[in-house]
């Protein structure tokens, strides 16, 4: 467990991510739906390289970032994990804190507001 924060591996539970280091973060965002819009931004940049022609459909993108506004809204995380062509995997994680709700006693890893 003591390599685990400093390893590049998603965590078996998404809020794990909040054991990670400061420098796995890659933003804090106050409004789901700012958090949401980065996650679009991440699926529509990788979307040319998805392997399923059904996860690169830009209903399903947008279905997703939806949902992620709505999970997010109610304090849940969201974390997807799509393949890419050739033998690689995209891992996206957005974790609540202040607390999480899975996890309370989880601090975050940046305050919101801090620059990324």
């Amino acid at each position: 467990m003591a390599e685990f924060p400093r390893s590049n591996l998603p965590p078996i539970e998404t809020a794990h991510w909040l054991m990670k280091s400061r420098t796995s973060v890659l933003g804090t965002w106050e409004e789901a739906k700012e958090a949401a819009a980065w996650l679009g931004d991440r699926l529509s940049e990788y979307a040319p390289r998805f392997d399923s022609d059904a996860v690169r459909d830009t209903t399903h993108v947008t279905m997703l970032v939806d949902s992620a506004v709505e999970r997010l809204g109610w304090g849940g995380d969201v974390s997807l994990g799509i393949y890419l062509e050739r033998p690689l995997f995209l891992s996206l994680a957005l974790v609540t804190c202040s607390p999480n709700r899975s996890v309370p006693e989880l601090v975050c890893p940046r305050r919101q507001g801090s620059d990324v």
